[in-house]
C-alpha cells in the first residue's frame, strides 16, 4: 500500500513539475491608441457598444483593471512613461507638438534586455527618436496610416500593402515564429486603431448593420456648472469634426480597387444625408452614428488580432509561461459631454483600459478597483520578469494585485498632469489629485487660473464643480494636502516652461516629430 501512495505521489510531482512554467515569464505586451474601456465588452458598458471576445479572453484568463488611470492623458507621453516608469516632467516626453524621446534613457525593454530578455516592437511608436533597446523593430512613421502604411524596419524606410491592424499582427507573429527560441521574450504588439480618423479595414464596413447605437446621457452637455475650459475646448463632435473624420473624404492612400469598395459603402450614406440635410441636434446626432460606427469597426478588427496572437500562444505551447497584457495608450470619449478625444482628466479619457493575464499565478476572471497607472507598468513587468527596477522609477509594481494580494500602504490618491495647449483641441493646461471618490484640478498658465472639484459618488458623469462648497471643505483640505504631498514627491517643478506647453523646443529635432504645432492650423468643418 506505502508503495502504491509513494507511486501516486511520485506521479502527482512529476506531473506538477512537468506543467510548471520554466524560467521567467514571457511578456506579450498589446497596444492599442486611443480604446477607450467603453469599447470593450469586459468592462461591460452600459451601452453594450461592441462584443470584444478576444479581449475578453484575457479578462476572463486573468484579472480586469477597473481604475488604472494615465498620468498624462496623450499619446506620445503615455507611451514614454511606460518605457521609462516616470512622469512626463522628468522622462522629458510632454506633448505631442514637440517633445522627443531622448532613448539614452534607462527603459522597460533595456532592462529587460540586460536580464537576457529578446525584445521587439511592432507598429506605432510616435515617439521621435528612433527606438532603442529592442532586438528588432518596425514601426509606423510619425502618426501612421491606416492603408498601406509606410513603415521604418531597422531604420529602413519600407511600404507594406493592406490594413496597418492586420500588417502589425502579421509582423508581430513573424517575429514571435523566428525569434531566438533559447530566451525568454518581450513583444511589445502596438496598433494604430482606434486611432482618429477611425478608419475601417474595408471588410468591415457595414458590419455592424447599420446598427443605431444608444447615445451617451451626456451628448448634449452645456457645460454648466464647470469653468471656462470646459466651455471653451475644441474637441466636439458638433464643432470639430472634419469631412475626413466623417468619412466625406476618402483616405489618399486607398489604391483603386480598395477605393471602390470604400465608396459602394460610404457614398450612398452620404447622399441619403445630403439629401436629409440634417442640422443642429439631428446634425450631432448623424455624426456620433457615424463616429460610432467607425471607431467600433477599428477596434473589431484589433480584437480579431487579439484573437491570432492568443491563438498563436496557445498553439505554440506559449501560454501557460506568458504574461499578456492589453491596454491602450490612455482613455476617449465616445461621444460624452459632447466629445471625441482625450487630455482631460475626466474619468473616459483618464481611466486607461488595463487586462492581465498571468496563468498560475493570477486568478482567472478577477477584477479590481484599485488605484494603478502607465507609470506602473514598467516596474510590474520588471518584477514579474524577476529584474531589478532602477531606482529612479516613480511606479510601483502592482504584481502583489496580480497575486490578489493588496498591499496595506497602496496608493489611496494619485497625480495627474496635462501639458499641451492651445493646439490641438485647446484643453488648458491642469493638474490634479483623484482617489476613490474625488478630483481636485487646478487649471493653470493660460490666464484663468482656478480650481475645480468633483464628487463622483455624488456625480458619476462629473457634470458639476463642487469646489468651495462648505460641505466639501473638509474634503478639499485633505485633497490639497495630497496633492501638495504628491507633487514634492514625484518633483514636479513649480514653474513650467513655456514649451512644456507646445510651440517650438529647440531640443526636439527628430525626423518624425511634429514641427511649430503652437499655431492652430485651419481645417475644414465636417458636414
Amino acid at each position: 500500500m506505502k508503495s502504491v501512495l509513494l507511486s501516486l505521489g511520485l506521479a502527482v510531482v512529476s506531473a506538477a513539475s512537468a506543467a510548471a512554467p520554466k524560467g521567467p515569464p514571457n511578456i506579450v505586451f498589446i497596444f492599442s491608441d486611443d480604446h477607450a474601456y467603453q469599447a470593450i465588452s469586459a468592462y461591460g458598458d452600459e451601452r453594450r457598444l461592441l462584443a470584444t471576445p478576444n479581449i475578453d479572453r484575457i479578462a476572463k484568463g486573468g484579472m480586469r483593471f477597473d481604475r488604472c488611470l494615465v498620468t498624462n492623458s496623450i499619446c506620445g507621453p503615455s507611451r514614454a512613461t511606460i518605457l521609462t516608469g516616470k512622469y512626463s516632467h522628468l522622462n522629458g516626453f510632454m506633448n505631442n507638438s514637440n517633445s522627443l524621446f531622448d532613448g539614452s534613457q534607462v527603459t522597460l525593454p533595456k532592462v529587460l534586455r540586460q536580464s537576457g530578455y529578446q525584445t521587439a516592437l511592432v507598429g506605432k511608436w510616435h515617439l521621435g527618436s528612433d527606438p532603442t533597446g529592442f532586438d528588432f523593430w518596425q514601426i509606423l512613421p510619425g502618426q501612421g496610416v491606416y492603408y498601406n502604411p509606410p513603415m521604418i524596419r531597422q531604420g529602413e524606410r519600407i511600404q507594406v500593402k493592406g490594413y496597418v491592424t492586420d500588417i502589425i499582427t502579421d509582423v508581430s507573429l513573424d517575429w514571435l515564429k523566428n525569434r531566438d527560441k533559447s530566451k525568454p521574450f518581450l513583444l511589445m504588439s502596438q496598433h494604430k486603431a482606434p486611432h482618429r480618423e477611425w478608419a475601417p479595414a474595408l471588410r468591415h464596413l457595414g458590419s455592424d448593420g447599420d446598427r443605431v447605437y444608444a447615445e451617451p446621457p451626456t451628448l448634449f452637455d452645456d457645460y454648466a456648472n464647470r469653468g471656462i475650459a470646459v466651455r471653451d475646448q475644441d474637441m466636439s463632435i458638433e464643432k470639430t469634426m472634419t469631412p475626413k473624420d466623417v468619412k466625406f473624404e476618402a483616405p489618399p492612400q486607398l489604391d483603386p480597387e480598395q477605393r471602390k469598395v470604400w465608396d459602394a459603402y460610404y457614398e450612398p450614406r452620404n447622399a441619403k444625408f445630403r439629401a436629409a440635410n440634417p442640422q443642429g441636434k439631428d446634425l450631432v446626432r448623424w455624426r456620433y452614428q457615424r463616429y460610432m460606427h467607425d471607431y467600433l469597426m477599428t477596434v473589431r478588427a484589433v480584437d480579431e488580432s487579439v484573437g491570432r496572437v492568443l491563438d498563436y500562444l496557445e498553439k505554440e505551447g506559449l501560454a501557460d509561461n506568458t504574461i499578456v497584457v492589453y491596454s491602450s495608450d490612455q482613455g476617449f470619449f465616445l461621444g460624452e459631454h459632447g466629445w471625441f478625444d482625450k487630455r482631460w482628466i475626466f474619468e473616459e479619457s483618464l481611466r486607461m483600459p488595463l487586462l492581465v493575464r498571468w496563468p498560475g499565478v493570477t486568478k482567472p476572471g478577477s477584477a479590481t478597483a484599485d488605484l494603478v497607472s502607465n507609470v506602473d507598468f514598467a516596474q510590474t513587468l520588471l518584477d514579474a520578469a524577476g529584474a531589478r527596477a532602477p531606482a529612479d522609477m516613480q511606479g510601483r509594481s502592482f504584481v502583489p494585485i496580480l497575486r490578489g494580494q493588496r498591499p496595506a500602504d497602496w496608493r489611496s490618491a494619485f497625480y495627474y498632469q496635462y501639458f499641451e495647449y492651445p493646439a490641438p483641441h485647446r484643453v488648458r493646461p491642469h493638474y490634479g489629485v483623484v482617489t476613490d471618490r474625488y478630483k481636485l484640478v487646478r487649471y493653470y498658465g493660460t490666464g484663468e487660473d482656478y480650481w475645480e472639484l468633483y464628487d463622483r459618488q455624488q456625480d458619476t458623469l462629473e457634470m458639476r464643480s463642487v469646489y468651495g462648497q462648505p460641505a466639501y471643505a473638509e474634503a478639499t483640505r485633505q485633497l490639497e494636502a495630497d496633492l501638495a504631498r504628491l507633487r514634492r514627491e514625484l518633483k514636479v517643478p513649480d514653474v513650467i516652461p513655456p514649451h512644456w506647453l507646445g510651440g517650438r523646443n529647440p531640443n526636439a529635432k527628430g525626423p518624425d516629430n511634429a514641427k511649430n504645432p503652437g499655431k492652430a492650423k485651419a481645417k475644414a468643418k465636417a458636414p
